[in-house]
């Protein structure tokens, strides 16, 4: 059990690692720790998806729990649906993993977060405990209950955006087979847009690529098409459709980091003076483009589960993450593909400017992307040697593992939640300069881990 069980969510092969009797005992475990009298479900299109959902509600149900069924959903859908209905939610998805995995995310009501030290820990030793012993049954079973929210949901997501401001844009989407191919025709459709969309069927195999869009190949099939048809952008969603990528019209992909930055220019022209959260492995260019349009910048710790237990503590109305994912407060601080896709649309046509033109105000400087490092001695070992190799050289602060900042650049090194991995974010003026630094920063790593393990 330990093994499936993750920072956020549970994730495993099937059968091998996640089955059905496992899921039941999830289930059951999830009720009796939200204490609720119903729970949302819904599930993605993977080939083990209907199992798990079935045991899920087995589960569910046997402890007295009426299941809101929503069908077959993306992420944010199930989000959006917990913070309307404000029922705690169970989805199951394995996200961007590849056709074999599977997977279960939580919340409470509310859309409000579960992760490791907000219930995630109580749901796994009590679905350990179920499985060893038995699953409870309550006298009386709940019920289930089909509630679909395609139609709720997708004019929610067009009340973030002035949408008479879409027309004429071309747009390409690559689902990758997801539940992007159920959630973007709806979405986008009668906006005046001219939208293609490349594999748009539900295939949990994922025929065509991984619908992993972070992985430079896997947008390969998106950029030709960028290209081909002389469109304005490129949409990359993820598997479950709660993640997107841009690709600009002349098919360069564009960071999370400027994501964020030009989300966080929309929302405050819009929104003048809020505050807005970043994660510390964003570019020093998000809170400087912040602060040029008056908003308040806070840093944070990676991760769904902290940034929004900080936007509800700051009252934030947007937060971005370097690896795709975009939270906004009215969305009841969840994340959602489809609106952050809908904003940076907007902030094109209002700008009047291409993508590429656009995004080069955002781009200040060079980063090395995420350079990941298996270590064998204690992670924080590590972190230790390499904050006393650098010592009264650069500001420190332990946030979210180790970060030095020494004015011109700066690196961030933090354990993986799941893997002996250390990874590294290095951001510096030139790509010379990250290049160099770089190296200097894993040498430093590797005689850390080396003289850690004599």
């Amino acid at each position: 059990m330990s093994e499936i069980f993750k920072a956020y969510d549970v994730r495993g092969v099937v059968p091998d690692e996640l089955n059905d009797e496992w899921a039941r005992a999830i289930g059951a475990a999830f009720a009796q720790v939200v204490a609720a009298d119903q729970v949302i479900l819904g599930s993605d299109m993977r080939l083990s998806s209907e199992l798990l959902r079935e045991a899920l509600i087995d589960g569910l149900t046997g402890v007295g729990v009426d299941v809101v069924d929503l069908g077959l959903a993306s992420t944010d859908l199930l989000y959006f649906a917990s913070g309307k209905l404000n029922l705690p939610g169970v989805m199951i998805t394995a996200s961007h993993n590849p056709g074999n995995y599977n997977g279960i995310k939580f919340c409470r009501a509310g859309a409000s977060p579960v992760g490791v030290e907000s219930g995630l820990r109580e749901v796994q030793e009590l679905a350990t405990k179920f499985v060893s012993s038995a699953v409870p049954v309550h006298a009386v079973r709940g019920a289930r209950k089909d509630r679909p929210m395609l139609g709720e949901y997708v004019e929610h997501v067009r009340s973030f955006v002035d949408v008479t401001k879409l027309r004429g844009l071309r747009v390409i989407a690559d689902t990758a087979n997801g539940m992007g191919g159920l959630i973007a025709p709806p979405v986008f459709e009668s906006l005046g847009l001219d939208l293609e969309i490349l594999f748009p069927e539900l295939d949990g195999s994922f025929p065509n690529h991984p619908a992993d869009p972070i992985q430079p190949e896997n947008l390969v099939d998106l950029r030709a098409k960028v290209l081909s048809a002389g469109a304005d952008v490129g949409l990359a969603f993820d598997g479950d459709a709660d993640r997107v990528f841009l690709v600009d019209d002349k098919a360069a992909p564009i960071s999370g980091s400027t994501t964020t930055a030009l989300i966080a220019r929309r929302v405050l022209g819009r929104s003048p003076g809020e505050t807005i959260l970043y994660n510390l492995i964003c570019s020093k260019a998000v809170p400087e483009v912040i602060a040029e349009m008056g908003g308040t910048a806070i840093r944070t710790r990676v991760g769904h589960s902290f940034i929004k237990a900080e936007m509800a503590r700051t009252g934030a109305i947007f937060g971005g993450e370097h690896s795709g994912h975009y939270y906004f407060r009215d969305n009841y601080r969840a994340d959602s593909g489809m609106i952050a896709a809908l904003t940076v649309l907007e902030e094109m046509a209002i700008q009047g400017s291409s993508l590429s033109e656009l995004r080069r105000s955002l781009e200040r400087y060079s980063d090395s992307g995420e350079v990941n490092t298996k270590v064998q001695s204690t992670p924080q070992d590590v972190l230790a040697f390499v904050e006393n190799a650098y010592q009264g050289r650069a500001q420190v602060d332990h946030l979210d593992g180790l970060t030095l900042d020494f004015g011109e650049w700066w690196f961030n090194l933090r354990p993986s939640n799941t893997e002996p991995l250390l990874r590294l974010n290095l951001e510096a003026p030139t790509d010379d300069e990250v290049s160099r630094r770089s190296h200097e920063v894993l040498a430093v790593v590797a005689k850390a881990d080396s003289e850690g393990r004599r």
